[in-house]
């Protein structure tokens, strides 16, 4: 076999490794929900935010991560978390499944523990990145990144329906799919 047609994937039947698992949008702590019902350990960091409103104060509750949740699996459990609800896909990068360092994971529960309020940036988007529409009335469309304007508005190119058409979309609503696009500046 090519090396190139090769692919990783770092399961193992007894050590239980971490892995990012991709998620309908704003399903995440319902998914936790329902693979702990499964008894399979997952993680989901959550950020406690103060929100003002013109008429009160709230604080919620959100995901670190949208939609991302981490599970602890062996490869026994790489089905039932698959063929949980809502459940998209596992991450993977170039087709290969790594698993998550276990130092990484818990310096991200003691920093999401240690109740500082902070941003996950998702600062891997650049001009010319495929990506997917992964929440409201446009999920499963898919693009090309033209322009960020900037933190909270990108310009996406929609060209699989026939015509062009270009909207602006939350960077929270995107998923990278691909590798950046030669010729786009």
């Amino acid at each position: 076999m090519n090396p190139k047609n090769q692919y990783s994937n770092q399961l193992d039947q007894r050590e239980a490794r971490w892995f990012a698992v991709y998620t309908k949008y704003k399903r995440e702590k319902l998914i936790l929900q329902r693979l702990r019902e499964k008894d399979i350990h997952a993680y989901l960091p959550i950020q406690k935010l103060v929100r003002r409103y013109k008429r009160k104060v709230r604080e919620v509750e959100l995901p670190l991560i949208s939609c991302y949740i981490f599970t602890k699996i062996t490869t026994k459990d790489y089905v039932p978390v698959l063929e949980t609800e809502d459940v998209v896909s596992f991450v993977k990068f170039s087709r290969n499944l790594i698993a998550i360092p276990e130092a990484e994971m818990q310096l991200m529960q003691r920093i999401v523990d240690g109740g500082s309020e902070i941003e996950a940036d998702p600062s891997a988007y650049e001009v010319g990145d495929a990506v997917e529409i992964i929440g409201g009335n446009l999920t499963g469309i898919k693009g090309i990144l033209v322009e960020q304007q900037n933190k909270k508005n990108f310009l996406v190119e929609l060209d699989n329906i026939g015509y062009t058409l270009r909207m602006y979309v939350n960077p929270a609503l995107l998923r990278k799919t691909g590798k950046r696009l030669r010729g786009i500046q």
